[in-house]
């Protein structure tokens, strides 16, 4: 069974052997090196001419980028910790994501920007943080988070090959070493899935055989590895039984599926890793609270402080599965 990490290699490289005009920037990504998480390994060897190693400067890297983008090519940056994506936040924000309005609709910045977020490997304050939600709600920007029930290649070349404007790649570095789960298999066993969403996959997944869900869990990326656990624990453990909604388009997002399914339960559980304040869960609640009355709600995230190197204390300010399902279990009284 693949991991993520090897479907993401196998997707960079596919769209690199079907679109001369695909390029692939990033610091350290020639080989044998192969990149620091080896996402980009055998891509050097394979398009000597279309990988191209840069000098430690994120700006520049994605401010080229840009440029190859606005005259037609489809190029790919990899910035090597999503924490230096605060270097590049002028060029996404000011730049690609503004430049087809700015332009009145000539061009066009077909723009992706891969970058491993995540903590729990012991990194500490400035390589372990998830930033996304510095990026969502920027128009013009998409920001996508690949996870292992979609397959991280196939969102990752519609990603490349589009051609309407940047995206923002996010990649948990825990997700790397997770297979790409296979929907009947018996790594799946005693869970439902339901696709409901075709441009970028998002996903309902369920208990087998339960008619009636008691909370709806709402999570993106490596986040679900921790709600499938908690889940799981939930049911066999306390006869509670969660609708997982996993979305792989972060914003703008989808917001429909979710909504059907706490009309259903009348919980809402949002599970991420970056800071709790200001959060994707934030505004997942809020869009929630909009439409849907008469429902509770909780957000399992990362407490708001520096990610710590120590493992004790990096298990504190991170969510986990045991803290899932103590929410949980408050939640549903």
């Amino acid at each position: 069974m693949p991991t993520v990490l090897e479907r993401l290699n196998a997707g960079l490289q596919h769209v690199m052997e079907i679109d001369e005009r695909v390029y692939l920037l990033g610091e350290d990504i020639l080989d044998p090196y192969g990149g620091a998480f080896k996402v980009t390994r055998g891509l050097s060897t394979r398009f000597p001419e279309r990988v191209l190693t840069t000098p430690i400067s994120e700006a520049a890297i994605t401010g080229i980028a840009n440029g190859l983008a606005m005259r037609g090519l489809h190029p790919v940056v990899e910035i090597m910790f999503g924490d230096f994506v605060t270097l590049i936040a002028d060029q996404l924000i000011n730049h690609a994501s503004k430049f087809r309005w700015m332009y009145n609709d000539q061009v066009r910045v077909p723009l992706v920007v891969r970058t491993p977020m995540g903590g729990r490997r012991g990194y500490g304050p400035t390589h372990s943080q998830s930033l996304e939600k510095l990026f969502m709600g920027v128009p013009g920007l998409r920001v996508l988070a690949p996870n292992s029930l979609s397959d991280p290649a196939a969102l990752l070349e519609s990603a490349i090959l589009q051609e309407e404007g940047p995206i923002l790649f996010v990649e948990h570095k825990l997700l790397y070493t997770c297979p790409v789960l296979e929907i009947g298999k018996a790594d799946l066993i005693d869970l439902q899935f339901e696709k409901v969403s075709d441009q970028y996959p998002a996903f309902i997944v369920r208990i087998a055989g339960v008619p009636q869900a008691h909370l709806t869990i709402a999570a993106y990326g490596y986040n679900f590895e921790l709600a499938r656990a908690a889940a799981l624990k939930l049911a066999y453990e306390y006869e509670i039984f969660s609708e997982i909604v996993l979305f792989s388009q972060l914003s703008p997002f989808e917001i429909t599926p979710l909504l059907e399914s706490v009309n259903r339960t009348r919980h809402l559980l949002m599970v991420e890793e970056g800071t709790q304040t200001l959060g994707w869960g934030a505004e997942i609640a809020a869009r929630t609270a909009e439409v849907v009355s008469n429902f509770k709600c909780a957000r399992a995230a990362a407490l708001d402080l520096p990610i710590a190197n120590s493992k004790t204390l990096e298990d504190m300010i991170l969510p986990s599965a045991e803290k899932i399902i103590q929410m949980a279990l408050e939640l549903v009284k």
